[in-house]
């Protein structure tokens, strides 16, 4: 696993992501986020990941399946009430999936 690539995803994701939330936060109202933020976050969340996986050149599908395999511990919080319980862990998990994937750990068919 390449530990560089870990933390640099991990932290370029988030930061990304906290863009994406705050222009959308900025220019959207709240009941948008009711109705469709089921729809709105997992899509800000694979699109900051395939940005990520573009700067660290990263093989797209497998940074994208890595983005949904790391978004599942976000459910979790959605499910108790607390949206953002899960964030840090999927962060963490996104950045080893990248980290591994950067070290040649998963089989990558270029």
């Amino acid at each position: 696993m390449d530990r560089s690539v870990a933390w640099r995803a991990a932290l370029l994701q988030a930061l990304l992501l906290a863009l994406v939330a705050v222009v959308l936060a900025a220019t959207l109202p709240r009941s948008f986020f009711e109705d469709w933020g089921w729809l709105a976050g997992p899509g800000a969340w694979g699109a900051c990941a395939l940005a990520v996986g573009a700067v660290l050149r990263l093989p797209f599908a497998w940074v994208l399946a890595g983005a949904a395999l790391s978004g599942l511990p976000m459910l979790l919080g959605v499910a108790v009430g607390i949206h953002w319980l899960g964030s840090p862990l999927a962060l963490a998990v996104f950045g080893v999936w990248c980290g591994r994937l950067a070290g040649g750990r998963l089989a990558v068919a270029a």
